[in-house]
């Protein structure tokens, strides 16, 4: 159950800077403020409950992982943010990373 708590968690994440994108647009300020505090806390809930079997390192990085390129994918899509080859490598080498720790052993 722990690993399902990470993950929600890590798409928690996500939720939290779109957020504060809200927020910069004076029609949506007060709801996104509301949504990033919303998305920041049960995310750091469901992070909490992860660590309780999850190692602490592995859990944080998973779930940074997880937000970074959730995130990235958020702007691509829905902010007009660049998809340039470069970034798109940096967002796959983040999604490896987060692979090789969950199946180190």
């Amino acid at each position: 159950m722990a690993w399902v708590y990470l993950i929600l968690a890590g798409f928690c994440e996500v939720g939290w800077p779109v957020g504060l994108k809200m927020a910069q647009r004076g029609d949506t300020r007060v709801a996104g403020l509301a949504v990033a505090v919303i998305f920041m806390a049960v995310s750091g809930l469901l992070l909490y409950l992860a660590q309780k079997q999850i190692p602490i390192g592995t859990s944080y990085a998973i779930w940074t992982g997880i937000g970074a390129a959730g995130t990235f994918l958020v702007g691509v899509l829905f902010y007009g943010d660049p998809a340039s080859p470069g970034r798109l490598l940096g967002v796959a080498l983040i999604v490896a990373g987060v692979a090789a720790l969950r199946l180190a052993r």
